[in-house]
């Protein structure tokens, strides 16, 4: 009986513990029955997700100055498709939308937070579709992934950094549509704005790359 009292007193506790926040637009955490996690261990777990995903693009930089480097190389650099600039300030704006949608969600002006939470979003979708528009782009200049190391890098740079976006527009629209079961809103937005801006941040980085180097 003893246990059996610990196990309920845990649940209703774990309940208590989203102290009724609703979920990002709506919809409230009031039917889900416990807190598994304190909601710190979802931000730890983001970093250090952050910490394997910068881990991989370090690894793909560093073999492209290797590669880059080498005598007698073949190395050709490649200009650019005009679109990838657009693209770079697409993205740069939805990380301050996404800036404004997490001040919005802590001064709890819901509506504001919905707004530029879903303009976030649509940013992303027109970001993917603007790096699909490169490919074309680079398709008709006769640029392919085999054709010079440097178009391969360009492939291999925005094919990697455009499924973590990808992923990332998952997540917004999960959280933007759906009551996380076990996240508050304010651990959900931070989760999510953290994320981002690791990826647009980590994007300015490969442009500079691209242009200065490619």
């Amino acid at each position: 009986m003893t246990r059996m009292a610990t196990v309920a007193d845990t649940v209703t506790h774990g309940s208590r513990g989203n102290n009724g926040s609703p979920g990002l637009f709506g919809g409230g955490n009031e039917g889900h029955s416990e807190e598994v996690f304190p909601q710190r261990v979802y931000i730890t777990g983001m970093l250090i997700a952050l910490g394997g995903i910068l881990m991989f693009f370090t690894a793909l930089i560093s073999a492209w100055v290797v590669r880059r480097g080498f005598p007698n190389t073949d190395w050709r650099p490649i200009a650019l498709p005009w679109i990838v600039w657009l693209n770079t300030l697409i993205l740069i704006a939805s990380s301050a939308t996404l800036a404004l949608a997490e001040r919005c969600g802590i001064t709890r002006r819901d509506s504001d937070h919905r707004h530029w939470w879903h303009v976030t979003t649509i940013l992303g979708a027109l970001f993917l579709t603007g790096q699909v528009l490169a490919w074309r782009q680079m398709f008709t200049a006769g640029l392919f992934l085999a054709t010079t190391p440097s178009s391969s890098f360009f492939y291999v740079f925005t094919a990697a950094h455009g499924l973590h976006i990808l992923g990332g527009v998952a997540a917004l629209l999960f959280v933007g549509f759906n009551d996380p079961r076990r996240l508050t809103r304010e651990t959900a937005t931070r989760a999510v704005g953290l994320y981002w801006h690791f990826l647009a941040a980590l994007w300015v980085l490969l442009f500079a790359i691209l242009v200065t180097k490619g």
